[in-house]
């Protein structure tokens, strides 16, 4: 049998963030293909933070985000960028040294990557996407599954990186420890920042004809667990997003006047469809509604 670690970090079938916790009790004949691609997109996940890691990155940038959420904070469905803020405006900033190391990481571990970067002009954003053979990559690793012969030769899968060079002020950041492939510590948004950051995409993000339904059970899952959200954090997205007058002050009362408007645009049937696929138990979406997201809204603290 391949003994390269990560073989059991993708066969650990413990909810979508697996590889989080020990044991290897349940082995790949358990797992659905879709799980199996999950599992594996999370171990690259922590691939990307642990080279991210070797190269500095986290002296001066924060790890913020859905798979922030997930990674550090247990939050019970997958996700899949990687997402992030310069702790201070940096114009100029470069991507490529980090890069190199997370390339250098992966291939350590028995990974090849491709790494493409594309080329916006005039953007506060810097991003890149790391791309791997999936069949190759899994074949290596040692899954030996009999529903690898279902994943076309070619298949790729991707992890997308999002830097914000030019950050809101106002939030404030912390080291927290991930355990797999090794320990090592990254730097994350605090809980009231990261909650922030969520409700600044519930109001302000552009969904075309796609509802981030993820965005809506990451705010229950800040909601269960009573954390009190950043206002001055998110006063300044606002502001930066244009979503907010730069010259006002967000007050509670405010805000959630602002996310109501938008609870009632949204089709929570479409929301349910885009995030079924990245919870563990659909129970959790079943009775969501205008009402029920009205009814939330009004338990919202701030600090």
């Amino acid at each position: 049998m391949n003994s390269n670690p990560l073989r059991e970090l993708i066969l650990n079938k413990n909810g979508f963030n697996s590889s989080l916790r020990s044991g290897v009790e349940n082995l790949s004949s358990e797992l659905t293909l879709s799980e199996l691609k999950q599992s594996y997109l999370t171990v690259l996940h922590q691939l990307v933070l642990l080279g991210l890691w070797r190269s500095g990155f986290f002296e001066k940038a924060a790890f913020y985000g859905g798979t922030a959420l997930s990674l550090v904070h247990l939050l019970d469905r997958f996700s899949e960028d990687l997402d992030f803020s310069l702790l201070a405006t940096e114009k100029d900033f470069s991507i490529d040294y980090y890069l190199e190391g997370v390339r250098r990481e992966m291939i350590a571990w028995g990974i090849e990557p491709e790494i493409i970067v594309p080329d916006k002009k005039s953007s506060g954003i810097k991003t890149a996407f790391i791309k791997t053979m999936t069949l190759t990559s899994l074949k290596s690793i040692g899954i030996e599954y009999n529903k690898l012969q279902n994943i076309h030769r070619n298949e790729k899968s991707s992890v997308k990186i999002e830097i914000d060079t030019l950050p809101p002020i106002g939030f404030q950041s912390e080291f927290k420890y991930l355990l797999n492939p090794i320990p090592f510590s990254i730097r994350v948004m605090k809980l009231q920042d990261l909650y922030a950051g969520k409700m600044h995409a519930l109001i302000g993000r552009k969904w075309k004809s796609r509802i981030k339904g993820r965005d809506w059970y990451d705010f229950i899952w800040f909601q269960k667990h009573s954390i009190k959200l950043n206002i001055k954090h998110l006063e300044a997205k606002l502001k930066k997003s244009m979503h907010l007058n730069e010259n006002s002050e967000l007050t509670l009362s405010e805000l959630k006047q602002m996310l109501k408007d938008r609870i009632e645009s949204i089709d929570f049937e479409q929301a349910k469809t885009d995030v079924v696929s990245f919870v563990k138990d659909p129970r959790q979406i079943e009775n969501w509604s205008q009402e029920l997201f009205m009814d939330i809204a009004e338990m919202i603290m701030v600090v």
